[in-house]
């Protein structure tokens, strides 16, 4: 039990947590900047910088109990209210305005986006029991990625962004990369290898493919993709599975 002395540098400390995460906000409006510039790589570095600061400020808020020290501050809302501008309100945009779909594709394809995500946000059951996502969790961020880094097709996007939206209302798992207990320290170090080779192929590339220009990267980011891709589809078709 802390005493009353503390409470003080506690409550304060606790609000150094909510502005941490509030300060996600920042790099959203700098990615919005690049992507009205027409600039999809820095949108993205500034996107992932908002998720380094995403994912940190839930560990934070944990181990300092920033809710005994405001009470009638909800930290938990004000994640959500940053995750869906950084994870499904500006990765729409780029869709839209970086012409990643077909023309005349653009705001559907945003608007679905938008749309399917606000299910997933107001889900009560979106996370199980061990800490799993249960439906595609909306990071949409990371769709965006994928098709920058891979060079894929407008059509191609198109069907995934479909594909993606319809898996939001599934029961399908999706790993947590800090949450799930179950070989944590692997993905963990997964993460890590995931955000370095990310982070190194977004500043690396060029108009030739990056399979050819950066092969090393290229293999520890899809290599690090597929393993969060199958422990997910591991744990969706596992029966009576104890909780991790």
């Amino acid at each position: 039990m802390q005493s009353d002395d503390h409470k003080p540098l506690l409550s304060a400390r606790a609000w150094a947590i909510h502005i941490f995460t509030a300060s996600g906000v920042i790099p959203g409006l700098l990615s919005i900047e690049a992507v009205f510039a027409g600039d999809g790589r820095s949108a993205l570095l500034w996107l992932g910088l908002a998720l380094v600061i995403d994912g940190l400020d839930g560990p934070l808020a944990r181990r300092f109990e920033v809710t005994r020290y405001t009470p009638r501050f909800d930290g938990a809302i004000l994640d959500l209210v940053i995750d869906y501008l950084t994870y499904t309100a500006i990765p729409a945009l780029m869709i839209w305005q970086l012409e990643l779909v077909p023309e005349g594709w653009g705001l559907a394809a945003a608007s679905f986006v938008m749309l399917t995500a606000l299910y997933c946000f107001g889900n009560k059951d979106m996370k199980t029991t061990d800490n799993y996502f249960e439906g595609f969790p909306a990071t949409w961020n990371l769709v965006v990625l994928c098709f920058f880094l891979s060079d894929s097709g407008q059509l191609t996007n198109l069907l995934v962004i479909a594909l993606l939206g319809i898996l939001t209302f599934t029961r399908l798992k999706f790993i947590h990369p800090f949450r799930v207990v179950r070989l944590r320290l692997v993905t963990i170090f997964m993460t890590a290898a995931w955000g370095l080779s990310s982070t190194w192929l977004l500043i690396a590339k060029t108009d030739a493919p990056l399979l050819d220009s950066e092969p090393a990267a290229y293999g520890a980011w899809i290599f690090s993709s597929l393993y969060f891709v199958g422990f997910g589809a591991v744990r969706s078709f596992q029966r009576n599975i104890k909780s991790a």
